[in-house]
């Protein structure tokens, strides 16, 4: 026999195929980017589910897997609540133990070099406590809206070079197989060479050059560390985004001096402290996949070195064409291997219609920030990967199962069901699948959820389930089939209030209707709920040519979304609608609204009304069917009205307990 060929080589042939970078040679051009979502312990150190986390990765295909923001200098340059800690005594086992769980698993092991500059003496995103009474060191004297900031001593900022070179150290000796030095982001060397932050006088202020002084001695302290061919990564920006700051020009001058230092470039762009930067930084749905991948064609066209290129990356099929087209040497995917950690191996093996897309909602970010640890909208098992690796029980019987509902959290159940030997019969009252996928899938900048719903209703089709449409579930025809479990995913129903003068008048459109069927509206258009159905909606109407106005009786719009997502939406909203907040509807007219906010009453103008006042559970219907089965599960919106993850991750776990 012949040695084995993949199908993928033949559609994607220059991102599967290898690259040297200093003495590694990569098994194809993807690299998992830097993350470092919580689950480290309070000493700084990591933890088995954090090993866990990245091994996973590593089992997914990704030639290298990156740990991110490892503090060289926690005392002065720890940003966030949860940080690896190289310099915390006790840190070498876990260190060893993350780098070996990478390799079995088939990956280059790296970890990111990192100091948080100012944000560490300041609140920032994802690090609120423990900074009462630190100095915030940053390149220049400075005060912020939260808080006084330093100029950093010439004495401590030889000592943070000392570090990166200990730091450097420390890893190669734990087997990590390379570093990336993080010059990005608006952290520590992002903030010296910007000429916005950094106002110094003396060697490391003025001139770009001299701006740049900190981070090429930081540079030679690597290498010395590490020795000549141990490779070095360094994340650079593209372009930093801020008025008068680090633009395109000056940062393809950064990467010239740091081209004979390194042996890989990474670049991205923006500041994670600016909420509306984060989401370029990070692209949300507004941009499209690939939208920063410019920065690294230019800086490609100056540099002798490998380039690697960010930003929402999903698609087997744009990464071949952005190495193929010499945009980039390497792709670098982050929240893309969250959402689906298996995407290199499925497009070797030509699965990218199996890839699960990531919907770039922003929760895995918002949970690092509540619960210090990550979840994903669309992967129940994220976060939960050590639990995973040691598997679970297999079911005592194959059950005969019936799911009613085929939204998401139906079709997850489902899948998960038959791949554990059920009997799985899913009913769906409708002519579809996807339940409120699709209302929520209707708006331009939503066609990720489009994609899920597809993703979903190919794994159940290749599944075995029985899927029986335009079937509404009874407790009649539960006695009929005599399941051995229920799942009840029959989701929520639109709130319309009663209560409110005018609520019948043929100007109301329901949120749902309106979204799937937006000829129904007039050139005015009123939003009664400015929650994120309705904030969502209106930039929407607003695309398809549509005067909005949002009626929210809360104090902000959108209060319920996490604080990431909620960044890069508000701007969106602002364009496109007019807000009103703490305003409350008193009636319906036929050409608009009588609403009152701070005791005054006024109209609205409008041709239609959309009510997006929420969605309410149908709990008489889930008692009536779930009285008929003993072993009976209640998942997603018709259990609690949710978000996408809970129906997944509900999904999930009712079919793995069955």
């Amino acid at each position: 026999m012949g040695a084995r060929t993949y199908q993928g080589k033949e559609r994607y042939p220059h991102l599967l195929s290898p690259i040297r970078i200093g003495n590694l040679r990569l098994k194809n051009r993807i690299i998992a980017a830097p993350s470092s979502p919580g689950m480290i312990d309070t000493n700084g150190h990591m933890t088995h589910a954090m090993q866990a986390y990245l091994e996973t990765k590593a089992k997914g295909g990704a030639a290298v897997v990156t740990y991110g923001e490892s503090i060289v200098h926690s005392t002065t340059g720890k940003q966030h609540n949860m940080q690896m800690q190289l310099d915390s005594y006790g840190n070498r086992q876990g260190l060893k133990e993350c780098a070996e769980a990478i390799h079995r698993a088939g990956a280059y092991a790296n970890i990111q070099l990192s100091h948080g500059g100012k944000y560490a003496g300041l609140a920032s995103v994802g690090g609120d406590e423990d900074k009462e009474g630190r100095i915030a060191y940053g390149p220049s004297h400075e005060i912020t809206p939260v808080g006084e900031v330093q100029e950093m001593p010439r004495e401590l900022i030889y000592e943070i070079i000392e570090s990166y070179g200990k730091g450097a150290a420390l890893v190669k000796d734990c087997g990590f197989d390379m570093v990336q030095v993080h010059a990005a982001h608006g952290w520590l060397f992002s903030q010296f060479l910007s000429p916005v932050m950094n106002k110094r006088t003396d060697e490391f202020g003025g001139s770009l050059e001299n701006r740049a002084r900190f981070l090429l001695l930081a540079l030679d302290a690597v290498r010395k560390a590490v020795g000549p061919r141990f490779p070095i990564e360094i994340r650079l920006s593209g372009d930093d985004m801020m008025k008068n700051g680090l633009g395109e020009k000056d940062c393809i001058e950064v990467a010239k001096m740091v081209d004979d230092k390194v042996d890989l470039i990474n670049v991205s762009c923006g500041n994670h402290e600016d909420p509306e930067m984060f989401c370029r930084t990070h692209p949300s749905a507004f941009w499209p996949r690939g939208v920063n991948v410019y920065l690294a064609a230019g800086i490609k066209k100056h540099v002798k070195t490998p380039v690697a290129c960010v930003g929402s990356l999903n698609d087997p099929a744009q990464m071949e064409h952005i190495i193929a087209s010499g945009q980039a040497d390497i792709v670098e995917l982050g929240r893309a291997l969250v959402a689906d950690p298996e995407i290199p191996n499925k497009a070797m093996h030509d699965q990218a219609d199996d890839i699960t897309p990531c919907l770039r909602c922003y929760e895995c970010f918002g949970e690092i920030v509540k619960s210090e640890m990550i979840k994903c909208t669309v992967n129940p098992i994220i976060g939960h990967e050590l639990e995973e690796k040691y598997g679970h029980k297999a079911p005592e019987r194959s059950k005969k199962v019936l799911i009613v509902g085929g939204g998401p959290g139906g079709m997850e159940a489902a899948i998960v069901a038959s791949s554990r030997g059920h009997e799985v019969t899913l009913c769906e009252k409708s002519s579809v699948l996807g339940g409120n996928l699709h209302p929520a899938g209707a708006a331009y900048f939503k066609e990720d959820i489009v994609k899920l719903t597809g993703v979903l209703e190919r794994r159940l089709k290749r599944s075995g389930a029985k899927v029986m449409l335009n079937t509404e579930v009874t407790p009649d025809l539960i006695r009929e089939l005599n399941p051995d479990a229920l799942i009840v995913a029959i989701g929520s129903r639109e709130w319309k209030p009663g209560f409110i003068p005018g609520i019948d008048r043929p100007n109301v459109v329901m949120a749902i209707d309106a979204e799937m069927h937006p000829e129904k509206l007039g050139r005015k258009v009123v939003i009664m709920g400015g929650g994120l159905v309705g904030g969502e909606a209106a930039i929407s109407f607003r695309h398809e040519g549509h005067d909005v106005t949002i009626v929210e009786m809360k104090d902000k719009i959108a209060g319920e979304v996490n604080s990431f997502y909620r960044g890069g939406l508000m701007p969106q909203i602002e364009k496109a609608a007019t807000c009103c907040v703490n305003t409350t509807v008193k009636e319906i007219l036929p050409d608009g609204v009588r609403v009152s906010r701070d005791g005054e009453e006024f109209v609205i103008q409008a041709d239609t009304v959309v009510c997006a006042l929420g969605f309410r559970t149908d709990d008489q219907t889930v008692d009536a069917l779930t009285a008929e089965v003993d072993e009976n599960y209640i998942i997603g919106d018709c259990r609690n009205v949710g978000i996408i993850y809970h129906a997944m991750s509900q999904a999930y776990d009712a079919a793995m307990m069955l």
